[in-house]
């Protein structure tokens, strides 16, 4: 099974019991072949832009695990469904364990260098010629 989630913006002129219904009728479906993870309400919000003339959406974010044949089911029913303004839904990654610090290791010891002269090499000095003077009248 994958694990999904579907952010639900439904219009909010729906009554309260309205939207329990759509919630309940995706529920059902994953629950014949899913998991039912979570339902999180964000509730009314207003839009970045307009959507069907709506300047507010009402929010609700599905957590669940079913396989990819129920959740084309799902987002069919969606897009059919009086009252959903929008819907995304997207894979969720697998939580990752939370990162264990490495045990603290002593600080490297530097490496003994073995010491060589230098050999330095004659420098030659170069005579510059002299450049012309630019007398600007004035």
């Amino acid at each position: 099974m994958t694990e999904y989630e579907i952010l639900l913006l439904l219009d909010p002129d729906l009554t309260e019991d309205r939207q329990t219904e759509i919630v309940t009728r995706i529920r059902e479906t994953v629950e014949r072949g899913g998991t039912w993870d979570r339902h999180d309400v964000w509730g009314r919000r207003k839009l970045a832009y307009e959507i069907d003339h709506k300047p507010e959406g009402f929010y609700h974010l599905l957590l669940f695990s079913t396989e990819p044949e129920t959740l084309d089911e799902i987002t069919r029913v969606l897009r059919i469904t009086d009252g959903v303004l929008r819907h995304l839904a997207v894979r969720r990654l697998k939580s990752a364990a939370p990162a264990q610090p490495e045990a603290a290791q002593p600080a490297a010891q530097p490496e003994p260098v073995q010491e060589q002269p230098v050999r330095a090499e004659p420098v030659q000095e170069e005579q510059a010629e002299p450049a012309e003077a630019v007398h600007e009248a004035g």
